[in-house]
């Protein structure tokens, strides 16, 4: 039960606020000792550098650069005010463009906060100023963002992928059905919302100095070079020319050639970029090589098996195993980050499902879509947080987690069409 033991006392330190990565190294430490001394720590070198050797993760920092460099580009405050002016004359249009633009920055730059915090900034106070319901506005500005979640390419697909043993290319391939239907669900809730409450989301008054031909050609300036970049980035990926980390080195060359194009580019962005990126990057690193520890004295007490033994014990078997998956990583959700549930909890997980003949890249879909589930949900989804950060004082936080309950739901709706239908998105739950 020691392994049990460890496991439940990192839970609640993360819980009261300790770092992640010294708390999963720390507990490993502690609980090592007690079971067998220092000695057990005597192959952790050896872990420490098949980690740094991995060819895999060396696409998450390159796909963080992308993202920050983008980011810092301006990209999504030219895509909102364009995609706005052309779908604001619709009542709904802002909000409407706000998921179209969010999709566009969740394929370009994939980092979910920053995606929230841009559009809280600059789409929030458009829309409030046209008298949008403020739960509308801020539930759609939320699910807009974690879109970064699902939408290739995602830092969570990159690091299940590694932790899975799946190839990344087939984790993005796979998750671009779920997440166009995710994409389409939003904007058709908006659309039925508007048709019978037109009050919620008004349409914008025409700008009669700006002809519709202007318009147009104003948003397709703005598209086409990010959207030129997510075609050249995932094209390389999906067509087999590139490896996900050959790619994610083209995707930072092409992220520096839009700075250029957008006239933002500067060596002194290039160097703030490179440091922020080494900052996340060392986070992500930190927590798994703490994850690595722990895994190893978890599972040298006999955690891994008393846990396995337990799970394919379960009613249902298969079923009753991913039922209980899907809401212990929900419920984790709510209190760490996604990237402590890929390290930690996914690698519990795995043995199981395997043993039970489960599609392992189904199964990696379901987590990366709960995983976005759990970015929205009350009380601690993280863009909820984001949001509130910046958004207006008369936008309370109530306000936020009323409107984030329709897009939770329909992201629900979606996990449960893949479980059920995995066909339909071009899937199998088993081998």
């Amino acid at each position: 039960m020691i392994g049990m033991i460890m496991f439940l006392v990192a839970l609640f330190m993360l819980m009261l606020g300790f770092p992640v990565a010294f708390t999963f190294g720390g507990v490993a430490l502690f609980f090592g000792v007690f079971a067998e001394g220092m000695d057990l720590f005597a192959f952790m070198p050896y872990r420490i550098m098949s980690v740094m050797q991995n060819t895999v993760l060396m696409a998450v920092p390159l796909f963080i650069f992308m993202g920050v460099i983008l980011q810092r580009t301006r990209l999504a405050e030219q895509l909102l005010t364009s995609m706005g002016r052309l779908f604001g004359g619709l009542p709904g249009g802002l909000a409407i463009s706000t998921i179209l633009v969010g999709a566009l920055l969740a394929a370009s730059t994939g980092v979910v906060g920053a995606s929230v915090v841009a559009m809280g900034l600059i789409s929030l106070p458009v829309m409030l100023a046209h008298k949008y319901d403020k739960r509308l506005a801020t539930g759609t500005i939320c699910a807009a963002g974690t879109l970064g979640q699902i939408v290739p390419p995602s830092i969570i697909l990159i690091i299940l992928g590694d932790v899975l043993g799946l190839p990344v290319g087939d984790l993005f391939k796979a998750a671009v059905g779920p997440g166009v239907v995710l994409i389409g669900l939003y904007i058709a809730y908006i659309l039925i919302m508007t048709r019978f409450k037109p009050e919620t989301a008004p349409a914008m008054p025409k700008d009669d100095s700006i002809s519709r031909k202007k318009e147009v050609m104003n948003a397709l300036l703005a598209i086409i070079p990010p959207l030129a970049l997510i075609v050249i980035v995932l094209g390389s990926i999906f067509t087999g020319i590139a490896t996900p980390t050959e790619s994610s080195a083209l995707g930072g060359v092409g992220a520096i050639v839009l700075a250029i194009i957008y006239r933002q580019f500067s060596f002194q962005m290039v160097w703030d970029a490179s440091k922020d990126t080494v900052k996340v990057t060392a986070m992500v690193f930190a927590i798994l090589i703490g994850a690595t520890a722990f895994s190893m004295v978890f599972s040298y007490t006999g955690g891994d098996y008393l846990l396995e033994e337990w799970m394919l014990a379960l009613p249902g078997e298969k079923w009753g195993f991913i039922i209980l998956a899907m809401l212990v990583i929900m419920i984790l959700g709510f209190f760490i980050d996604f990237v402590e549930i890929s390290f930690i909890i996914v690698p519990i997980l795995a043995p199981v499902a395997e043993a039970l003949g489960i599609n392992m890249l189904w199964f990696a879909i379901l987590i990366a879509m709960n995983l976005q589930t759990s970015f929205l949900t009350p009380p601690f989804g993280f863009s909820l947080f984001y949001l509130k950060g910046v958004a207006p004082p008369e936008v309370r936080t109530v306000d936020i987690y009323k409107g984030v309950l329709p897009f939770i739901f329909l992201q629900v709706f979606v996990l449960a069409l893949i479980v059920v239908f995995p066909e339909w998105f071009g899937m199998s739950s088993s081998y």
